[in-house]
């Protein structure tokens, strides 16, 4: 099948497709006839397994150690549940600075309400923003 059969197939753009045979995850055929490249259904499993991964979280680095170890006829399943534990590490880093970002945001929220309206001066482009951090 061609580029744009399996993009449909899987639900992706044809570039999506193209990306991951550029950086050698996926290996079409390129056709003696017409020099069309296409791919087969091994290519279709695989490109299903890394839509799984990134939807799982793994990193295209990730999923290129993991296509490694697989490519050598080991399991690859000790080192997916070492990198998915380091990306849930990553993850819950994000999730607690995000909770914080939030809480800043709404406290903004709650003082700039009570706050006028002011014209920029030379010294002072926003005071809401940059009273916001005194105020800390």
């Amino acid at each position: 099948m061609r580029v744009n059969q399996l993009a449909k197939e899987l639900c992706v753009s044809s570039d999506t497709v193209r990306y991951y045979s550029r950086i050698g995850f996926l290996t079409p055929i390129k056709s003696p006839v017409n020099g069309y490249k296409e791919y087969g259904r091994k290519d279709a499993q695989r490109l299903r397994f890394i839509l799984s991964a990134r939807q799982l979280g793994f990193s295209v680095d990730d999923i290129g150690q993991i296509l490694d170890e697989t490519s050598k006829g080991r399991t690859a399943c000790p080192l997916a549940r070492r990198l998915i534990k380091e990306r849930l590490t990553e993850i819950e880093k994000r999730f607690i600075e995000t909770e914080r970002l939030r809480s800043r945001m709404l406290a903004a929220v709650d003082e700039w309400d009570l706050k006028p309206n002011k014209v920029p001066t030379g010294q002072m482009v926003c005071h809401l923003i940059e009273d916001f951090m005194k105020d800390e």
